[in-house]
C-alpha cells in the first residue's frame, strides 16, 4: 500500500542488465525493491561490488530507467513529473565530479539558470568557506581545480538546489581523510539544518556508523533495511557484504 505521507517511496523497482554468463543474456540486478523514507534521515547503502548500489541511485535520480516499478517524492510519481523538476528535489552527486564550462561561479549559478530560481550568493559563499574552498577565486576557471576541489564544488552546486533528498554516490571516495570528514560534517549539518534526507553509497562501515541511522543492504537483487544505533554498530552480515569487494 502506498504511503502518501512519505518523503521518498520506492515501489517494485526492478532492473535487468546484459550478462554473457546467463542463458537469457540478462542478469537481474534489482528485483522488486520496496523502500520508504518517511522523514528526513540519513541512510547508508552498502553491499558487495556489482550489487547495483550506484545503479539504484541513478534510477532514483531519473538518470537511468527501471524495467518495472515507480518512485514517488512527497506523493508525486516520477513517471508523471518532468525530469528536471524531479531532479531538483531528488539530486544525485556522482563519485567523480564533472565541471561545467566556465568559472567556479558559473558552475554555482548553473542551478539557478536551469531551474529559474534566485542565485543565493550568501549561501554559496558560506558553503565555499565550510568546504575549505574560500581561497579559490570565484572568477577562476573551474576546470583548473584539483580533483578534490572539483568534488567539493560539485557537492556545493547540488546543495544550491536545496533538494529534499541528496543521493551521494561515494562522494568522499576520492578525497583525503581530512577533506572526507569535512564533507561528512557539512552534509550532516545540512541534513540537520535544512531537513534534507541523505542516501549514501559507501563501502566503509565506519563511515556508515558515523553518518547514517539506517542501512540499506543490497545483495542478490534484494534490499534489506535495518536500523543502526550507536550501541549496535554495523552488523556482521552487513560488514561482510563490504568485505566481499
Amino acid at each position: 500500500m502506498r504511503d502518501l505521507n512519505a518523503l521518498l517511496e520506492i515501489r517494485g523497482l526492478s532492473k535487468r542488465i546484459p550478462s554473457a554468463r546467463e542463458s537469457s543474456g540478462e542478469r537481474v540486478l534489482l528485483h522488486k525493491i520496496d523502500a520508504v523514507i518517511r522523514e528526513p534521515e540519513s541512510i547508508a547503502i552498502m553491499g558487495g561490488s556489482g550489487q547495483g548500489k550506484s545503479t539504484l541511485l541513478r534510477i532514483l535520480a531519473c538518470l537511468d530507467s527501471a524495467d518495472e516499478g515507480d518512485m514517488y517524492v512527497r506523493g508525486a510519481s516520477c513517471s508523471s513529473m518532468e525530469p528536471a523538476k524531479w531532479r531538483s528535489q531528488v539530486c544525485y552527486v556522482a563519485q567523480h565530479a564533472v565541471m561545467l564550462p566556465g568559472s567556479v561561479e558559473d558552475n554555482l549559478r548553473t542551478v539557478s539558470r536551469l531551474h529559474g530560481t534566485v542565485y543565493e550568493q550568501p549561501l554559496a559563499e558560506r558553503l565555499m568557506k565550510q568546504s575549505g574552498l574560500d581561497h579559490i577565486p570565484m572568477k577562476g576557471p573551474a576546470g583548473d581545480l584539483s580533483g578534490g576541489e572539483k568534488q567539493r564544488l560539485a557537492l556545493i552546486r547540488s546543495l544550491m538546489l536545496r533538494p529534499a533528498v541528496l543521493l551521494l554516490d561515494e562522494v568522499t571516495a576520492s578525497l583525503d581523510a581530512i577533506s572526507g570528514r569535512l564533507v561528512e560534517d557539512i552534509l550532516l549539518e545540512w541534513h540537520r539544518e535544512e531537513g534534507a534526507a541523505l542516501v549514501w553509497v559507501t563501502h566503509h562501515a565506519d563511515q556508515a556508523s558515523r553518518a547514517a541511522s539506517r542501512i540499506w543492504t543490497l545483495k542478490d537483487g534484494t534490499l534489506t533495511d535495518s536500523e543502526l544505533s550507536c550501541e549496535s554498530g554495523i552488523s556482521d552480515e552487513t560488514a561482510g557484504s563490504v568485505r566481499e569487494r
